[in-house]
C-alpha cells in the first residue's frame, strides 16, 4: 500500500487492534477507528491524534447502517481491518441463545455488514480487508462450540468474499492466532478457572506485525491465509 493509506479497524481500543493501530498511526496512515458508543471513540480519539471515529454497536448489527448514515463515512478506504471480537465459553448443553447470538453478532454477522459498507470504497482503492480470526477457527474444541461456531463462519466469509472480489482487485486475509496476551484472554483465563501469565502467550505486537506483512506484500500476490501460533 502507497503512503497516507486510509484504514477502518474494529476493536483498536485494546491487544492485537491497539497493536495493528498504532504501527499503522506511527507511520502516517489515516485510521478511522470504530467504538462502540461515543465516549469509547473519545478515548480512541485521544489516544490515537488525528484519527477519526465511527461509532456503532456491533453487537446489533441490523442497526449498523442506521448508525452509520448519521456520520461522515470516510471516502476513500484502503483497508479495512476486523479485530474486534467477543468470547464466551460453555459447554452446548449450557449456552443459551442469547450468548450464540451475540458472540456471532458481534465475531460474524457485524463484519459481514461492515464489509458490505465500505465494499464499494474498496473496490475503488482495490483494497484489503482483513479478518482476524482465530485458531477457534481451524479447530473447536470443548466448551469453544459458539466462538468456535462464530470463527468457522468468519473464515467461510472471507473465504466467498475472496472468491468474489478477486475481479475487483480487492484482497482478503484471514490471520489465525494462537492465544494472545490481552484483555481477552485473561477473560478466557477467568471464564477456564485458570491463572493467567501474560508471558506464556503471543505477544499482540506480533501478530500486527504478521497483519502488516499481509498489508504491504507487493500487488503480485495475496497472503489468503496466515496461521500465528505461540512460538515459546
Amino acid at each position: 500500500m502507497g503512503a497516507m493509506a486510509t484504514h477502518v479497524i474494529t476493536g483498536a481500543g485494546s491487544g492485537i487492534g491497539a497493536a495493528v493501530a498504532r504501527r499503522l498511526h506511527a507511520r502516517g496512515d489515516d485510521l478511522v477507528l470504530h467504538a462502540r458508543d461515543a465516549g469509547r471513540a473519545k478515548e480512541l480519539a485521544a489516544g490515537f491524534p488525528g484519527a477519526r471515529t465511527l461509532v456503532g454497536d456491533l453487537a446489533d448489527p441490523d442497526r449498523l447502517s442506521w448508525a452509520f448514515s448519521h456520520q461522515s463515512l470516510p471516502e476513500r478506504v484502503d483497508g479495512l481491518l476486523h479485530v474486534a471480537g467477543v468470547v464466551d465459553l460453555g459447554t452446548v448443553g449450557e449456552l443459551t441463545p442469547k450468548a450464540w447470538h451475540h458472540q456471532l453478532n458481534v465475531n460474524l454477522v457485524a463484519p459481514a455488514e461492515l464489509t458490505r459498507h465500505f465494499l464499494p470504497q474498496l473496490r475503488v482503492s482495490q483494497g484489503h480487508v482483513v479478518f482476524v480470526n482465530s485458531g477457534a477457527g481451524l479447530n473447536a474444541h470443548a466448551e469453544w462450540g459458539a466462538y468456535a461456531a462464530s470463527k468457522h463462519g468468519l473464515k467461510a466469509l472471507a473465504d466467498s468474499l475472496r472468491h468474489e472480489e478477486h475481479v475487483h482487485g480487492v484482497r482478503v486475509t484471514s490471520v489465525y492466532p494462537g492465544r494472545t496476551a490481552s484483555p481477552m484472554q485473561a477473560k478466557v483465563h477467568q471464564q477456564e478457572g485458570k491463572e493467567y501469565d501474560p508471558s506464556r502467550w503471543i505477544d499482540p505486537e506480533s501478530v500486527a506485525t504478521a497483519i502488516l506483512t499481509a498489508l504491504d506484500l507487493p500487488r503480485d500476490a495475496e497472503i489468503n491465509d496466515l496461521t500465528v501460533r505461540p512460538g515459546r
